[in-house]
């Protein structure tokens, strides 16, 4: 039944998106929009890892730009449209998360951490070295006539990305209500114990480094679009690994909702930051508000408000 009432406000959403591009003609409202739901994707996908099963990853700049530099790849060589783009990332980036968590995932706490942050520092060198993809001077990508009943490009791409931010947090439901979810918070909880009950801890490793790999993957596919120009510096991007981090700790780490509700708060205070005092001061704040919540509420604003409820009324 809950999810069934979940489906109905994701078409709602999906649904409110489109009416949204036929209202409003400020295209920073789908600007700000895109970056705000591409940061629901990220920390979604950083919290099927790194919240679920408690292995920190702070490679996700890597896998997103490996997605974006999939889409560059197939925009030049074969001009194929975004939803190839679209897929074509996540089955990269995904490929790429299995064989790094199967290279890595012995490995545990920071000794694993640094391993992840090690591969976007690999994967950035091979970019800057890669020509055809634009190397180090970067490459501009020409954007394709709007689709109908979109009147320009960045409203189309606004509704892509609420499409695939309600996708991933479909997906992060879906496991979190399963066994698989069962079997990540057991391997959270206490590795050892978990092997000892006979939980197949590798297998489901391997399947979060899997899922949460390829959701970074397609939140970069839309990005050349989106900028119309790619370059390591801003696909390798160091907020992109501190905001997917910081935005499911400031939420919650527990519950997909967690994410999604950090995503949101961060997400709109980094553009209104943008457009009154200066992107320069972006990942202050979220510095600022990430020491506050580790110190006041550790366990995110969702654990804030269910440790409320347990004290009741005064």
């Amino acid at each position: 039944m809950r999810g069934r009432w979940l489906l109905i406000l994701a078409a709602l959403l999906l649904a409110g998106a489109i009416v949204v591009t036929r209202t409003v003609d400020n295209r920073y409202v789908y600007f700000a929009g895109y970056g705000i739901l591409q940061y629901v994707v990220l920390a979604t996908a950083w919290n099927i890892l790194g919240g679920y099963t408690g292995y920190v990853n702070f490679g996700t700049g890597g896998f997103f730009a490996l997605g974006v530099y999939t889409s560059v790849f197939l925009i030049r060589a074969v001009k194929a449209p975004l939803p190839v783009q679209i897929v074509a990332a996540g089955l990269v980036a995904g490929l790429l998360g299995l064989g790094i968590g199967y290279l890595t995932l012995r490995l545990r706490g920071t000794f694993f951490s640094i391993s992840t942050l090690a591969l976007a520092v690999v994967l950035e060198t091979i970019m800057v070295n890669w020509e055809y993809v634009g190397g180090a001077r970067g490459t501009s990508v020409i954007r394709p006539a709007p689709m109908v009943p979109f009147d320009n490009y960045p409203s189309f791409l606004f509704v892509v990305m609420t499409l695939l931010a309600l996708g991933a947090v479909a997906t992060a439901w879906l496991i979190e209500h399963s066994k698989i979810g069962r079997g990540f918070a057991a391997i959270r909880d206490n590795e050892e114990a978990a092997e000892c009950m006979g939980v197949p801890t590798l297998r489901l490793k391997l399947l979060a480094t899997t899922v949460s790999g390829a959701l970074m993957g397609v939140a970069g596919a839309p990005f050349p679009y989106y900028l119309t120009f790619v370059d390591p510096v801003s696909t390798f991007n160091l907020s992109y690994a501190v905001n997917s981090l910081a935005m499911p700790m400031v939420g919650g780490t527990t519950s997909w909702l967690g994410p999604v509700i950090g995503a949101i708060l961060l997400g709109t205070v980094q553009q209104l930051a943008t457009v009154t005092i200066s992107s320069e001061l972006n990942l202050l704040l979220v510095g600022l508000v990430l020491v506050a919540f580790v110190v006041l509420a550790p366990e995110g604003i969702l654990g804030l408000v269910r440790r409320l409820a347990r004290r009741g009324p005064a």
